[in-house]
């Protein structure tokens, strides 16, 4: 069930004793994947770092993850077919050209990128991804860039903005691809989806 706008949102509740502690974005995807591939429930996850845990408040405290303290959260997971094979991602997704030139297409689950709050109106329980398309100008790229750590380079003319439970993107030649900071090299074709509350984290 999507969280509304002045909901409370998420549990009280340790990690359970089959969750798994997971210190990136990089890693919870990982641990997702494997579980798809064996064809079981992805576990619990306990979140310690990554752009996830940074939207969610977690503290990178373990022990928190284990003691009465911690939180439970049901959280999207986003799935995206890539040229013809499946593959999900916790946070975000970014496909780009060398130096962020030209077209760039970025899916939010999480808010933050980095150092970037680059979608600052994504929420990982909404049921939606927040999708943003540009092509800057060198001048402007700059600009916006200088506001990302903000999350104050929205809105822009020249960035299309869509939140959304799937969309199909063509990219243009050259373009590379990244998952949760991982990349996964070339691609054309995307055909993104939102799979709402599938991921259990605990912060």
């Amino acid at each position: 069930m999507a969280v509304r706008r002045g909901q409370t949102w998420g549990t009280p509740g340790s990690l359970p004793a089959d969750g798994v502690v997971v210190r990136s974005d990089a890693e919870a995807r990982a641990v997702v994947t494997a579980a798809r591939r064996e064809g079981r429930p992805a576990p619990a996850l306990g979140l310690l770092g990554g752009d996830l845990c940074r939207t969610l408040g977690g503290r990178g405290d373990e022990a928190r993850l284990r003691s009465p303290a911690a939180v439970t959260m049901t959280c999207d997971l986003a799935t995206v077919l890539v040229d013809g094979r499946l593959h999900v991602f916790v946070a975000h997704l970014v496909a780009r050209r060398r130096a962020w030139r030209g077209r760039i297409v970025v899916a939010m689950n999480a808010a933050w990128l980095g150092p970037w709050n680059l979608g600052p109106r994504a929420h990982p329980g909404d049921g939606v991804l927040d999708v943003y398309e540009a092509r800057l100008p060198l001048r402007q790229a700059m600009a916006v860039r200088s506001r990302l750590p903000l999350g104050a380079h929205l809105p822009h003319p020249a960035i299309v903005e869509r939140r959304t439970k799937a969309l199909h993107v063509e990219l243009d030649a050259g373009t590379r691809l990244q998952l949760d900071g991982e990349a996964l090299g070339p691609v054309r074709n995307l055909l993104l989806r939102v799979e709402p509350d599938a991921l259990t984290v605990v912060v």
